[in-house]
């Protein structure tokens, strides 16, 4: 097992990811590729509100129907119009409960607004109901509100960090209702690849067979069926088995794929990407533009007028640029090379990368983000 990684400095804020992997890649665990289809996180979601806000609350319709809702339950009557406090705001909050957790457990929440408020900074979630798809509660949320952010303004200038109007509470839930995660050791187990690949999804059956033999095979570019051994089809023994199961070494293939990013001006390659032959050639062309205003002043006790005239200097210059032939099959380590000769910056490298494929000579797909 060979690997070698080549890093373009011409690059700047770029990155290039090459690299040129031998036939023996690097093997993973069978749990890092993949998951279990019958072991999965719910969701969980609710309607809240912040209180103890500095002013930046919603101070809407909604809010004070809310917190007149909650003020009942306390048993205190008083006027929704009466309601009209800018230190409240209403809030949805989102929740994902991992497989086998226990009741009582605490959870992580994410705290968002929902009306005009314009920072969640410093304020409290009252207690928050949070429910399922099928409607039924499973957890209830509060705590206060950890922003990270701030927001202050004055009458002609605003100064924001971050993103104050949504914020996390940690471990602010508790599990009420344990959800049940069905997994029995009867049936067959499936496992979801990742990222879907006919290649990958046939090593890894091929792998598990050669620990479980006629147990697995793959279903499809995603989807491994795997029947659990007569030894481990019971409720205690099953546990180990699937440990056992995930700790299998796959080798997963990936395709021949390029990503760029024109915004940021990122490029990542993988191993497989190869070209044709093909000469590459790539200059700058820069235009400098230069506007000069000039003030024309007739002398003392002359009939003229002051007068002012522009004048524009354009100056033209483009970069020399090589030649640079690439053979046949050509591998992203020479590719690098090639480019670090022809001193490409990132937006160059993009045009070229663009350029390849329509000429044909890049053979893998390009994907422009």
């Amino acid at each position: 097992m060979s690997g070698r990684c080549c890093l373009l400095p011409a690059l700047g804020l770029a990155c290039l990811a090459l690299a040129n992997v031998a036939d023996g890649a690097v093997a993973v665990r069978l749990k890092d590729i993949a998951r279990i289809q019958e072991v999965r996180s719910n969701q969980l979601y609710g309607l809240g509100l912040v209180v103890g806000l500095n002013g930046t609350g919603d101070g809407g319709k909604l809010a004070s129907q809310l917190l007149s809702n909650m003020l009942e339950k306390l048993h205190v009557t008083i006027s929704q119009d009466d309601l009209t406090s800018e230190n409240v705001a209403v809030v949805t909050i989102t929740a994902d409960v991992p497989a086998f957790l226990a009741e009582g457990s605490r959870l992580d929440v994410t705290v968002s607004s929902l009306g005009g408020a314009s920072s969640l900074e410093g304020g409290t979630l009252l207690q928050t109901p949070l429910q399922g798809a099928d409607g039924v509660v499973y957890a209830v949320a509060q705590g206060p509100v950890v922003t990270g952010a701030f927001a202050a303004s004055g009458e002609a200038a605003k100064v924001t960090k971050n993103h104050p109007t949504v914020g996390r509470i940690p471990g602010g839930a508790i599990l009420e209702r344990r959800i049940v995660t069905h997994i029995r050791p009867t049936e067959d187990l499936h496992l979801v690849l990742h990222s879907p690949d006919f290649t990958t999804a046939v090593r890894a059956a091929t792998a598990i067979e050669g620990v479980y033999p006629g147990s697995a095979h793959a279903e499809s570019a995603g989807l491994i069926r795997v029947t659990v051994p007569a030894p481990y089809r019971t409720a205690d023994a099953l546990p180990a088995f699937i440990a056992s199961l995930q700790e299998v070494k796959v080798i997963p293939d990936s395709p021949a794929r390029v990503v760029v990013n024109e915004r940021t001006g990122t490029i990542v390659a993988g191993e497989h990407v190869k070209l044709s032959a093909v000469a590459i050639s790539h200059g700058n062309l820069t235009i400098a533009i230069k506007e000069t205003a000039t003030t024309s002043q007739p002398g003392p006790f002359s009939p003229g007028e002051t007068r002012t005239e522009k004048s524009t200097d354009i100056a033209a210059e483009e970069a020399r640029a090589g030649l640079y032939v690439m053979e046949d099959a050509a591998t992203l380590a020479e590719v690098a090379r090639a480019l670090n000769v022809l001193g490409v910056t990132p937006r160059d490298m993009i045009a070229i990368f663009q350029a390849l494929r329509e000429a044909g000579a890049l053979q893998a797909e390009l994907i422009v983000m």
